[in-house]
Formats: C-alpha cells, structure tokens, sequence
C-alpha cells in the first residue's frame, strides 16, 4: 500500500514538473515572438520612413520610380503574420541596402538635403533605426533565456518531447556601417 503512495505521489510530482517546465517554456516562447513582431513593426515604420525620403527624392530630383516601388514592395514582405529570425535579418539587410542607395541619391541634391521634411524624414528614420537596434538586443536575450531553457537539463527533456526547438538569433547586418553616420547628423 506504501509503495502505491509513494509511486502515485511521484508519478504526480513528475506530471506537475513537466507541466511547470512546459509552461515556462510556452511563455518564454511567446516573448521571443512577441519580440520578433515588434521588430517586424518597426521594421514597417522605417521602411514608411524611407518611403517619404523616395518621395522627396523624386520630387527634388526626377528621381525613377523604381527605388519607390522596391521600397514598397519590400513593407509587403516584412508585414508577413510570424517573422522568424532569418525573415527579420533578411529584411534587415535589404532595408540597410536600399536606405544606403537612396541616401547616396539624395546627398547628390543639397536642395533635399535642406529641406525640412527631408530632415524630419531622416530623422525618423534614425529613430526607428535605433529603436530596431534595441528590440533587436532584447530579442536575442529573450532567445538566449528560451535556448538555455530548452538546452538545459532536465528541461531540454520536455523541450524535445514537446517540440520545443532551439531558436536562431538575429544576426548583426555586417554592411550596415556602410551608411555614412554624417547622412544622419544633418
């Protein structure tokens, strides 16, 4: 009779471990979602940004409409429902490209530069950048809570169990210093 108590009661401490490990895993999962989003929507604020900068580039310098539609065509993708990481970073390197072609254009007109709304846009623009580098940092601390959760022992027994995969971080685009930070200072 003992031996059944002592068997159910630790049958049930380990269906209450596993629970408690699989739900720390669900909400550690969930930020490192929600932290993803959050960088795919100010992803989508820079990438308006650069659109206002294409569009007083085109006003001021007969500019081709096709760095405008690249722009736009670029927000459809990023605006897909889940991002994963290599999404964000892929998105992140096309961005970083194309603001580096577009802010090469316009530094060739000193009429746009001096315009107000040009500033404000570049301005924008640099604030949705660092607000991206931010989210960015958190994201990756959030994955490393999750990866170290779902690699530990005994946990990384749940995680496997319950299809819990060790997440990618976002990577750091290496062309980004490729944009000259004087662009910014205007």
């Amino acid at each position: 009779m003992i031996t059944w108590i002592v068997i159910i009661a630790l049958v049930v401490v380990i269906v209450l471990w596993v629970i408690s490990v699989q739900n720390r895993l669900v909400k550690v999962d969930e930020l490192c979602n929600n932290s993803l989003k959050q960088i795919q929507v100010q992803q989508m604020s820079r990438y308006d940004a650069l659109k206002t900068i294409v569009s007083l580039a085109r006003e001021s310098a007969q500019v081709e409409g096709e760095n405008f539609e690249k722009i736009i065509a670029m927000r459809r993708i990023t605006s897909t429902a889940a991002p994963t990481a290599k999404e964000i970073n892929d998105n992140e390197a096309a961005l970083t490209a194309m603001s580096a072609k577009l802010i090469a254009v316009a530094e060739q007109y000193p009429q746009l530069q001096g315009s107000e709304q040009y500033k404000e846009a570049i301005k924008s623009y640099k604030d949705y950048e660092e607000n991206v580098r931010l989210s960015r940092m958190t994201c990756n601390d959030t994955i490393t809570k999750y990866n170290r959760d779902v690699r530990s022992f005994p946990a990384s027994v749940v995680a496997s169990l319950l299809h819990f995969p060790v997440r990618d971080y976002l990577a750091d685009a290496p062309d980004k210093a490729d944009i000259p930070e004087e662009v910014f200072k205007r």
